[in-house]
C-alpha cells in the first residue's frame, strides 16, 4: 500500500484527503498549528489549548463514521456563550484536558471518528504567526495576516513565534512517504507555516518520495493579488530551500464568468505560466454552489473538486 503524506491547513487538506480516503492509501494529514482565528482563537486563549480547527476538518475528511457524526463535528452554535464555536473544536480541546496531550486528543477523536489514516500535527508547541512588511509593520498572528490587503506591497519575513520543535512523528512519516502532496491552502496562512517549522523543509528535501504542489485556484486581493503559478512556486521553494516538486498540479477549468466577477472583489482566478513538463493541468473545479446575495462571496464557493483531484493525484501514485 502506498503512503501518501498531505501537508496543510484545514480547508486544503480536507479536500484533498476527502478524495484519496476512497483508494487504497496509507494516509497522513501533517497539520499546521498556526490558527488563532474564530473559535479556534477563543478556544487558545481562554483554555491553553493547541488550535484545534484545522485538525477538525482533516478527521472529518478522512472519517469513516455516520453521516450524523461528520455533522455533528462541524455543527457549529449560533448563539448564546457558545456561539460561534464548532462542537468538534469543543470535543478536542476537552479530549486535551482530560487525556493531557493534544496528540492523544486527535488519536481519542480518531477512533470516535473511524478514520481511514492518521492527522498528525506539525508541532506540539504554542506558537503565533507573525509577518513583518516592508512598511516595518508586524503583522500578529494567522488571523491579522489573513485580512490584511497589505501584504501584496511586500513583506521582509514571516515566522512563528517561539521558533517550535517539529513533532518527531511529522519526520518519519515525510521520510517514508512514497507521495507527499504539499497544497492547496492559504500560502501565508497554511502552508509556509508547515514549512517554518524546524527540520520540515529539509525532510521534505531530503525524501525519496515524489513530491506533487496543488496550486490554489484563487488568489487573495491584497495578498496574492495578480500572482501566476510561477509566483506560488517562487514563494513555496523560498522556504523549502530547493524546488523539490516533480509534479505541479494546476486547474485548467474556467468558472463562470458571473462568479469570476463577483469574486473580483476578493481576488481573481490563478493564471498558469509555467510551460514545464511536469505540470499537470486538468479540469479540478468542484461544483459551484447555488446561493444568492451576500452567500456569493464567500471564498469556497470556487473550490477543488475531491474526486477530480483525487483522480489526478492517483494517476501519479500508479506511476510510483
Amino acid at each position: 500500500m502506498k503512503k501518501v503524506v498531505v501537508i496543510g491547513g484545514g480547508t486544503g487538506n480536507f479536500v484533498v484527503l476527502k478524495g484519496l480516503k476512497k483508494y487504497q492509501l496509507d494516509l497522513t494529514a501533517i497539520v499546521s498549528m498556526a490558527d488563532d482565528g474564530g473559535s479556534t482563537g477563543i478556544l487558545r486563549d481562554e483554555l491553553g489549548v493547541l488550535p484545534p480547527g484545522d485538525v477538525r476538518q482533516c478527521l472529518v475528511a478522512l472519517s469513516n463514521s455516520s453521516r450524523l457524526m461528520r455533522s455533528l463535528m462541524n455543527y457549529r452554535f449560533e448563539n448564546g456563550g457558545l456561539g460561534g464555536h464548532s462542537f468538534g473544536n469543543l470535543l478536542l480541546s476537552a479530549l486535551e484536558k482530560v487525556t493531557g496531550s493534544f496528540e492523544k486528543a486527535v488519536e481519542e477523536a480518531g477512533k470516535i471518528l473511524y478514520i481511514k489514516g492518521k492527522v498528525i500535527p506539525v508541532t506540539t508547541h504554542q506558537v503565533r504567526l507573525r509577518m513583518v512588511l516592508n512598511n516595518r509593520r508586524i503583522l500578529e498572528g494567522e488571523k491579522e495576516i489573513y485580512l490584511s490587503h497589505e501584504i501584496e506591497k511586500g513583506y521582509d519575513t514571516i515566522y512563528l513565534e517561539p521558533y517550535p520543535k517539529v513533532n518527531p512523528r511529522v519526520i518519519e512519516e515525510i521520510a517514508n512517504a512514497d507521495l507527499v502532496v504539499l497544497g492547496p491552502g492559504g500560502l501565508h496562512t497554511s502552508l509556509i507555516p508547515n514549512l517554518l517549522v524546524e527540520g520540515v523543509s529539509e525532510a521534505i528535501c531530503k525524501s525519496a518520495a515524489k513530491k506533487v504542489f496543488v496550486l490554489n485556484l484563487m488568489n487573495r486581493k491584497g495578498q496574492t493579488t495578480g500572482f501566476k503559478a510561477s509566483h506560488y512556486l517562487n514563494e513555496i521553494v523560498r522556504f523549502l530551500g530547493r524546488d523539490v516538486f516533480d509534479h505541479i498540479l494546476i486547474n485548467s477549468q474556467k468558472a463562470p464568468k458571473e462568479l469570476i466577477d463577483v469574486y473580483a472583489k476578493e481576488g481573481e482566478a490563478v493564471e498558469n505560466d509555467l510551460d514545464q513538463a511536469r505540470v499537470v493541468t486538468a479540469d479540478l473545479l468542484g461544483p459551484i454552489a447555488e446561493t444568492t446575495g451576500r452567500d456569493l462571496l464567500k471564498r469556497n464557493l470556487i473550490r477543488h473538486d475531491s474526486n477530480k483531484l483525487a483522480q489526478e493525484l492517483m494517476k501519479i501514485v500508479d506511476h510510483l
